[in-house]
């Protein structure tokens, strides 16, 4: 489902508003983090989760450091 959002000044920064029934879909409120990740159709949304994470964190580091192994793999 499409829906829009406002961009408005926040001090020197930016933010959005995003309507209610978004927030009640994403299942956070004011206040509450999230997460926001870019991929090839735009960004995605998800609620932040500390322990995915993490998780997401270690799997970034091991694919840089095996980065060339990974890529031969690949082939």
């Amino acid at each position: 489902m499409a829906t829009t959002a406002k961009i408005i000044a926040i001090g020197n920064s930016a933010g959005i508003i995003l309507p209610k029934e978004t927030l009640a879909r994403l299942n956070v409120g004011k206040g509450d983090t999230i997460c926001l990740s870019e991929t090839p159709y735009g960004a995605h949304l998800t609620p932040y989760d500390d322990q995915f994470m993490r998780k997401l964190e270690s799997t970034e580091r091991v694919m840089r450091k095996y980065r060339d192994a990974l890529r031969k793999l690949a082939e």
